[in-house]
């Protein structure tokens, strides 16, 4: 039986960068989950708690002895360790979709100390432009260059605060241990997908823009299945 697939966007972003590939599996016949983590900067820290809670809600009603399959994409893969270790569900397959990787035993910083020393400038009052306005419009433009679900990504994403970024994440012992595997998009993502190879990780490219899930829903699709073991 193929597992459940449960699709993580990163919490800069939102739920809408899975939809696309979300709306084909489900025509295709596979059981899926979207949680949002749209509210997880929102509060006091620590903030990752609020990512494994969404994920778990999400899975209401699913049997605690159903497997799932994680797909996290950019950032959240950091979330996965935790995400494993907080849900009652056996986690079959942990595929990290153009993604940021857990340190090998934890925590692992929400950002690497050179680019969040590089954000804080652009903080005010504590909280940070959205992701889509760290960067030139002309390069986000290139990233999504189809203007209506720019502009639906554009406007979800939250805008997170600058202690979002300060925050580790933890890495419970083992985490790794289960099926994992890398799905790499863009050039930037060259080291974690390297990464993932030394630890010896299946490690697969479809080559385009770092949210290619949204650009070519319909390969990445194939892509997901393929790797999860899905089909």
């Amino acid at each position: 039986m193929a597992p459940l697939l449960v699709l993580v966007h990163s919490p800069l972003v939102g739920p809408t960068t899975w939809h696309p590939v979300a709306e084909r599996l489900r025509t295709a016949g596979h059981e899926v989950r979207v949680p949002s983590l749209l509210d997880v900067g929102s509060g006091e820290p620590p903030y990752w708690p609020r990512a494994v809670d969404a994920v778990r809600e999400s899975l209401a009603g699913v049997p605690d002895d159903a497997p799932v399959a994680l797909a996290a994409h950019s950032n959240a893969g950091l979330l996965v360790p935790a995400i494993r270790a907080g849900i009652a569900q056996p986690v079959a397959h942990s595929l990290f979709v153009d993604a940021t990787l857990p340190a090998t035993a934890g925590p692992s910083p929400a950002l690497p100390p050179e680019l969040l020393e590089a954000l804080r400038p652009m903080a005010v009052d504590g909280v940070l432009p959205r992701w889509t306005d760290w960067w030139p419009e002309d390069d986000v433009a290139a990233m999504l260059p189809d203007p209506e679900l720019r502009r639906a990504i554009v406007e979800e994403q939250p805008a997170l605060p600058l202690a979002y970024f300060e925050q580790c994440l933890p890495v419970p012992r083992g985490w790794g241990d289960g099926a994992c595997s890398y799905l790499q998009f863009s050039p930037p993502y060259d080291g974690e997908a390297a990464d993932a190879r030394d630890r010896g990780w299946k490690v697969e490219r479809l080559p385009g823009t770092h949210l290619q899930q949204v650009v070519d829903a319909g390969e990445t699709v194939r892509w997901v299945v393929r790797m999860v073991g899905g089909g």
